[in-house]
């Protein structure tokens, strides 16, 4: 027969135990024992926590605050879902706010640089990509793509435009002097005027804000007000993708809680047994001369 005081820890564990033992009517309970114990079959256990209904851990929420944070939270009845929804909504919100505004400030620009800056050199005017009209932003001149017609090309000579701070740049990384020009048949002229061409706008992308410094303002300012909401905007979704993350990771820390709560095997307990059974059948037993742990009673 063996005395055992079991006190464990989760909660969960604590909460899955048998029905206590009754002392039969009439019959105080230290008797009851007292009769068991001949027998070897009495057990007396102490329970210090009384029991909790445990929900049962199951790895769906994990999966349903990855789509949706907060639904995980919901699902296991944790009042931080509030919390998570709210974010969400906040994030995809603000999302679709700056990137409608930046949408309206590109088109803002677009059009008031076709009608101001372009319209003097070509009645078709194709959209550029971002950095054309950020270029365009720092170089109030494009300038010519050839300056001489016919022949082989002519690059602009200006520094003050984008084309010849482009073909300043050539001179400089591959002509060994960059005031003195090389043979046209050369290496280093092959290589600049390739360098020009991939980089210089032409006819077609020519710009000119000279005569509209209002207009240049203007179009600046929209520049930066479309760079900025779109940073906005890009700043929104991160907030939503770190949302996403937070929830599913707290979703996963809790159903591995609760798993463990429910696990037996993974709860921190103390354990002690004392063998009362052991003890009363030695004090019972016959003494045996010459046999090692028998003794005489006086």
């Amino acid at each position: 027969m063996t005395f055992a005081l079991i006190a464990s820890w989760p909660v969960a564990v604590l909460a899955q135990r048998p029905e206590p033992v009754t002392a039969a009517p009439g019959r105080p309970p230290a008797r009851e024992c007292a009769v068991a114990l001949a027998s070897d079959r009495c057990s007396l256990a102490t329970r210090l926590i009384p029991p909790v209904q445990v929900r049962t851990a199951s790895p769906w929420p994990v999966a349903a605050s990855a789509v949706l944070p907060g639904l995980g939270q919901a699902v296991q009845g944790v009042d931080r879902a509030l919390a998570y929804f709210a974010v969400e909504v906040f994030a995809w919100a603000g999302y679709a706010w700056y990137s409608t505004d930046s949408r309206r400030l590109r088109d803002g620009y677009r059009a008031l640089s076709a009608r101001v800056a372009r319209s003097r050199f070509t009645p078709v005017r194709p959209h550029g990509d971002f950095t054309y009209y950020e270029r365009m932003s720092h170089y109030p001149e494009a300038g010519r793509f050839d300056v001489i017609a016919g022949g082989g090309i002519d690059p602009e000579p200006d520094s003050t435009t984008w084309n010849g701070a482009v073909w300043a740049l050539a001179r400089r990384t591959f002509w060994s002097d960059p005031g003195m020009m090389p043979d046209p048949e050369s290496p280093e002229w092959q290589r600049s005027i390739a360098f020009y061409e991939a980089r210089a706008y032409d006819q077609l992308y020519r710009w000119s804000w000279s005569g509209a410094p209002d207009e240049y303002g203007q179009f600046r300012d929209l520049i930066d007000g479309s760079n900025d909401a779109n940073r906005r905007s890009l700043q929104a979704l991160g907030l939503v993708i770190a949302n996403h993350v937070l929830s599913t990771v707290d979703a996963y820390i809790v159903v591995r809680l609760r798993g463990q709560g429910m696990s037996g095997d993974r709860g921190f307990g103390i354990e002690g047994s004392l063998p009362i059974g052991s003890l009363a059948r030695q004090r019972s037993a016959p003494i045996v001369p010459g046999i090692p742990g028998t003794s005489r009673r006086r």
